[in-house]
């Protein structure tokens, strides 16, 4: 009996000790919000906008004289919405809200590019309550980063860390005003690291799963030592809020950034003008290669670096700089921040084989020209492939907007087989065929019957959307 009653006191007793234990490795976040929420800021914005032109606009509603007989039918059913008359258009304020971190005591505040853009005035709160009109010193749309200046001294100030010394399971803590809540204080852990989001190319975001909501946009993102690791800039969410997604700028890329605006104003980035994708799994088939890895390069752009060194389209690059390249999405950042007019060593794989080539890096065009291709008479049948192709003529590249430069020929017609199973689309303009270039149909008609059976190969094709390798596999 005595030993049946020592039972329930044992465990009792083992799951209290366990509870203290596991309560003793949780992080006290006391200190660290103490030490540096006063240097977080709240950022609100104004924007003019013009309701009548806007009313106009969606209603279609035309400019009419001031003497027109129809300006008192619109006005009896409009009434001010259209505005007081002829360039006195109603204007309202549009408000946003979002955070920021001061990063020198005189008065420098870093926050994201998207919570400022476009704002006719910057309000700047403190954790004191002393509100300041900020000036933006620059900003940057490609990183999402903006530097504001507040005319203070004496200020708290953030201290800087390292992302890349952050480690995926590890705490962090962010610190901003969702909805307008000044201050507010949300943990988590870091869930991976380097991830590529769409048309974020040049950023290696921290991916978390810190509540981060709107308003927390542009605040700081701390290590449990106090250190800023990252600007909280974007969420993945279905509905508008938190769905355990967030994601965050490295601090080294956003200083980095914020040190350029403040010297020269604008920002300068590596470029070697390429197009490039992910190598699949049976584009790696067709490639020679023992798995999916690497960048393959789809166009090389004219009177780039890439093309003064030598890279060509089906290249795969394996390395920049000794680091490795395990999918497209990792090369951008790199080449990004690389040192304009310095070389760097790639890597690649070309027809089988690797070989290493050195490229003069370039500097980033503020916008990038790429050639845009869409797809055309000789017609030739690829019967074991499935496509109807022709010849691009004078009239078909006026006619699709393409360069005079723009080689290949065009599928006219699609059917059931190879080609479609592969994604192969009626108006691709195909310009290779296992690594050898087609300029014309009859290209076309001798490297469809050198194909081997039973192969894959790997085909480009040319879309509205860019230059882009389809792995295709040859029947038997």
């Amino acid at each position: 009996m005595k030993l049946r009653t020592a039972y329930p006191l044992f465990f009792m007793t083992l799951l209290l000790v366990t509870g203290r234990a596991l309560a003793t490795e949780l992080p006290d976040f006391t200190h660290l919000v103490e030490s540096y929420s006063p240097a977080v800021v709240n950022i609100s914005t104004k924007q003019k906008r013009d309701m009548g032109s806007r009313f106009k606009r969606e209603f279609q509603i035309p400019d009419l004289p001031p003497n027109s007989p129809f300006n008192d039918f619109f006005e009896h059913f409009f009434g001010d919405r259209l505005g007081q008359g002829p360039g006195q258009e109603r204007e309202r304020d549009a408000q946003s809200l979002g955070s920021g971190f001061i990063v020198s005591a005189d008065g420098y505040i870093l926050t994201n590019y998207h919570v400022v853009e476009g704002a006719d005035e910057i309000l700047i709160r403190l954790s004191d309550h002393r509100e300041f009109v900020a000036e933006t010193v620059g900003s940057d749309k490609r990183s999402d980063v903006a530097v504001l200046k507040i005319d203070a001294n004496d200020l708290p100030v953030v201290s800087i860390g390292s992302a890349s010394e952050l480690k995926v399971g590890e705490w962090v803590l962010a610190i901003g005003s969702p909805f307008g809540f000044d201050h507010t204080v949300t943990a988590g852990i870091v869930s991976a690291k380097g991830r590529s989001l769409p048309n974020e190319n040049y950023v290696p975001f921290i991916q978390t799963d810190v509540a981060i909501n709107p308003g927390n946009s542009g605040g700081p993102l701390f290590d449990l030592d106090g250190r800023v690791v990252g600007i909280n800039s974007q969420i993945y969410s279905r509905t508008g809020g938190f769905m355990g997604l967030s994601f965050a700028i490295p601090i080294e890329m956003a200083m980095n950034v914020a040190d350029q605006l403040r010297t020269n104003g604008r920002v300068s980035r590596g470029w070697l003008g390429v197009l490039i994708q992910d190598v699949t799994r049976e584009l790696a088939d067709s490639f020679g290669m023992r798995h999916p890895h690497g960048a393959l390069i789809s166009k090389v752009l004219p009177g780039s670096p890439a093309e003064k060194a030598g890279l060509q389209a089906g290249d795969v690059i394996l390395e920049f700089n000794d680091k490795p390249i395990y999918n497209s999405s990792m090369l951008p950042p790199l080449v990004g921040s690389s040192r304009v007019d310095r070389p760097a060593r790639l890597l690649i794989q070309r027809a089988g084989a690797t070989q290493v080539l050195q490229v003069n890096i370039g500097e980033l065009p503020a916008e990038e020209e790429l050639a845009e291709g869409h797809a055309g008479p000789a017609k030739v049948e690829g019967d074991q492939l499935g496509l109807v192709v022709s010849d691009l003529t004078p009239q078909l590249r006026e006619q699709l907007g393409l360069a005079a430069d723009v080689s290949g020929v065009v599928v006219d017609e699609v059917r059931p087989g190879a080609a479609s199973a592969a994604g192969v689309r009626s108006g691709d303009v195909i310009q290779m065929i296992n690594s050898r270039p087609i300029s014309n149909a009859g290209d076309f008609e001798q490297q469809v019957a050198a194909l081997a059976p039973g192969k894959t190969t790997a085909i480009l094709v040319l879309r509205q959307a860019g230059p882009i390798f389809l792995a295709l596999r040859v029947p038997e």
